[in-house]
């Protein structure tokens, strides 16, 4: 059997009917279904990739050390981490690469587990499935199986925006060390925490000032509005992480100088995530009161870019509720088998098309 057999269907080829139907609506489709940025990349960035344009050499798979160095910065100042060092951070090319590839490059496989939310986004699951390993959907760190060899956390979480708080960190960092796990945790929208904390796992308060088997997974693409420059990194465990690059040195998984020069100068300016943070809560404000109005319940929510609606009825009926009004929203049903009656509702769409679809859903 083909790689490509073995793995599920691509959740969003099952939208195609949905999405016709809200096309054919008047005033055209509003596209809530998928979490990708539509405001400007910030000038900092594309000033300082143009700059960075002649680069005829090829990069290092660590990055360059002033790469390193900013990520230092950032995480610092931003996030609270324990003191870093360069050995401490990979630059990766971009987030979504390191969780669809993490068990590969840390060789768990077959025999092993790799834990995730119950309601996730998918490639956590996909990510075994390719390495051979086991998934196992997972929200309760005193069941983590002993065979596990990554377990992933994603706060705030993507699709539901929930946060997780300290006390629960600390229980999952707790039970990865007792199993001899790595914990990844996905803290992509740590910029978007609107009703609670956001904390990560290089925290002290989490981790008591060990990184041991740590590792914090970062992006540039929501924060900074730049998903095309393809540019995260990851940080923690330095064992772990030279682990990574001895891997993907042999595999040429590299990020380019240019880009690299571009993720420096967003991680140095946070003027424009402030910005940023306005626009969202703005339409986070517009998108929640007409959803309510139209009879919706807002679950979890507190963070990351989107709402998680439900109208208590299965997700694809909503779904078709939605399309009706020519508005597409991505089904819960993508995200896990007990997600089938809750939507995701993105609030990546431009201040116009929040308007429409707040008008279409109060009418």
């Amino acid at each position: 059997m083909s790689l490509a057999r073995s793995l599920p269907d691509f959740p969003w080829d099952s939208l195609r009917a949905a999405k016709q139907r809200a096309a054919e609506h008047p005033g055209g489709i509003v596209d809530l279904s998928v979490g990708t940025p539509v405001d400007p990349t910030p000038d900092v960035a594309v000033k300082a990739l143009a700059e960075a344009g002649q680069a005829p050499g090829y990069p290092t798979v660590w990055g360059c050390p002033r790469t390193r160095d900013a990520i230092i910065s950032y995480l610092e100042r931003e996030l609270s981490s324990v003191e870093l060092t360069d050995e401490n951070v990979l630059p990766v090319i971009g987030t979504k690469e390191v969780v669809g590839w993490l068990p590969q490059l840390l060789g768990v496989g077959q025999g092993r587990s790799v834990v995730h939310p119950e309601c996730a986004y998918p490639t956590y699951e996909v990510g075994a499935l390719v390495s051979g390993a086991r998934p196992v959907p997972l929200d309760d760190p005193a069941r983590v199986p002993d065979d596990a060899g990554i377990i992933w956390i994603n706060s705030p979480a993507n699709p539901t925006g929930r946060i997780l708080g300290l006390e629960e960190l600390r229980a999952w960092v707790a039970a990865a060390r007792s199993a001899g796990a790595v914990l990844a945790s996905d803290e992509c929208y740590a910029e978007f925490g609107w009703d609670a904390e956001v904390l990560s796992v290089l925290d002290p308060r989490v981790n008591d000032g060990d990184l041991t088997g740590l590792l914090a997974v970062h992006s540039v693409s929501k924060r900074s509005n730049a998903a095309g420059y393809r540019a995260g990194f990851v940080a923690g465990d330095r064992s772990v992480i030279a682990e990574l690059i001895a891997v993907r040195k042999h595999l040429g998984m590299m990020l380019s100088d240019p880009v690299q020069a571009a993720m420096r100068a967003m991680l140095a300016d946070q003027s424009h995530v402030d910005e940023q943070r306005e626009r969202y809560l703005g339409r986070r404000r517009t998108l929640r009161s007409a959803l309510e109005q139209a009879g919706f319940r807002i679950d979890h929510s507190e963070g990351a870019l989107y709402l998680w609606a439900t109208r208590d009825e299965n997700c694809r009926d909503t779904i078709d509720w939605l399309a009706e009004r020519g508005i597409l929203a991505a089904p819960g049903d993508f995200y896990g088998r007990e997600s089938h009656q809750h939507v995701r509702i993105a609030l990546t769409a431009t201040d116009e098309r929040i308007a429409a679809a707040a008008a279409r859903l109060t009418q």
